[in-house]
């Protein structure tokens, strides 16, 4: 046995450097599970960027454990079964110790399975339509109470909005959304005729007729907003659309869940001033941290690469990773999930994330309006809001809670004071 106290401080640290290498016959492996072809590429190329720096970062500080981190890159293609397939590869064949992944909701349902299967850990940084908590996966972006319920709230109260369209791309996440939402302005004395709920596929490019269909929605007179859960590139087309149509935010207000400061850089601007989005980020957020961030993200990828939400959203969740296992002092699933609970970390809007016991962040609200260089005026800005997992809004989901520290369920009920343990089928 080595006595330490003989040693010189040089000897320590040359022999704990050994030591830490002999452990290290490996480096640690994280999985990049995100689309670099596609409709969805447009969005989540710019996270496997992310996810690239980050670990060179950490890399930089000499890893975790005393091992460095290696990223396994694989592209699901906007193919929603290959994300299961890659999933899979990466746990079985790469043997990552962590998943860093998805956009849309489906690829992340197609995930789902396999990762409980294999007991993976999924970290998925995108804003999504809740209705869900499984112990494998740790949901950094936004629930509905952080991003759709306050965005509703602005329309209602700050813009005088009487009449919504709710357009999404045609998957579960805009139509479970849609299903809060519909449910949420009833219960605000929006009538339903008053409510027009339209959804296309991803991709869709031809929006004459659905913008005609929201402008006569306003014929009697009443303010019309529109709320976007239009996902990927079919947003071009939409905004595209609207421009020539003549319709400004101040004739049709739209605020918009997925888009972001990178799906602007592939626009021209100039005609959608105005317009908002809901996020928990942007990256004109005033701090340090975030002054910090963006000047590492230019300098690594050039001056006009942008950072947007679900970026912040895996800094923080690849950060708290790295200090659950630090804590843990181990990659082992289940105690890095213990050591996630309560995990703190500054985000980039100049507050404090913390991982909360049904795997969601604590994160502000914000609305920004779209300026003219393609960035984001911050108009409004909430405290931190505890992200549910289950809604209020939708009878069946409000007697519902996660907490998978103590209960060990993500669907209790509350009124039977039971768990109601569903796997891969929420």
């Amino acid at each position: 046995m080595v006595n330490f106290r003989t040693l010189s401080t040089v000897a320590v640290a040359g022999l704990l450097s050994t030591t830490a290498a002999y452990a290290c016959e490996a480096p640690i492996k994280v999985g990049v599970l995100h689309s670099l072809s596609g409709t969805m590429a447009i969005s989540e190329t710019t996270l496997k960027d992310t996810m690239e720096l980050l670990i060179e970062e950490q890399n930089a500080k000499g890893g975790v454990l005393g091992c460095q981190i290696e990223p396994v890159v694989v592209d699901p293609a906007s193919d929603w079964p290959l994300f299961a397939e890659k999933a899979r590869e990466l746990l079985t064949v790469h043997e990552v110790d962590v998943i860093f992944g998805n956009w849309t909701s489906v690829s992340r349902k197609s995930v789902l399975p396999v990762i409980e299967e294999l007991n993976g850990l999924l970290f998925y940084p995108v804003q999504y339509e809740g209705e869900e908590s499984s112990k494998n996966v740790f949901y950094t972006g936004a629930a509905p109470n952080q991003q759709a319920i306050p965005a509703t709230d602005y329309f209602l109260d700050e813009l005088g909005v009487e009449k919504f369209a709710l357009l999404g791309t045609d998957y579960v996440y805009p139509r479970t959304t849609n299903n809060i939402l519909e449910s949420y302005l009833k219960g605000k004395g929006i009538p339903e005729e008053d409510i027009f709920v339209n959804y296309t596929p991803f991709g869709h490019s031809d929006w004459a007729t659905i913008v005609a269909d929201v402008v006569a929605l306003g014929a009697d007179g009443k303010q019309v907003g529109v709320i976007s859960t239009i996902n990927g590139d079919a947003n071009i087309g939409f905004y595209k659309e609207l421009a020539a149509a003549g319709i400004s935010a101040d004739d049709i207000p739209v605020v918009a869940f997925s888009v972001g400061e990178e799906e602007l850089s592939g626009l021209d601007t100039s005609n959608l001033v105005g317009h908002l989005a809901a996020w928990n980020y942007f990256q004109s957020a005033e701090s340090e941290a975030n002054d910090a961030w963006v000047a590492a993200w230019k300098a690594k990828m050039g001056e006009e690469r942008v950072t947007n939400d679900p970026m912040e959203a895996h800094y923080i969740g690849f950060n708290m990773w790295v200090n659950a296992v630090t804590d843990a002092g181990t990659t082992e699933v289940d105690a890095v999930r213990a050591a996630m609970y309560g995990q703190e970390f500054p985000n980039l809007t100049g507050g404090t994330a913390v991982m909360l016991p049904n795997h969601h962040l604590s994160k502000p609200v914000l609305i920004g309006e779209i300026t003219a260089d393609g960035q984001f005026d911050i108009i409004s800005q909430t405290a931190e809001v505890p992200g549910d997992a289950w809604t209020d809004f939708l009878p069946e989901s409000a007697v519902l809670v996660s907490d998978w520290k103590e209960l060990g369920c993500g669907m209790f009920n509350t009124e039977t004071e039971t768990c109601v343990q569903l796997t891969s089928n929420y």
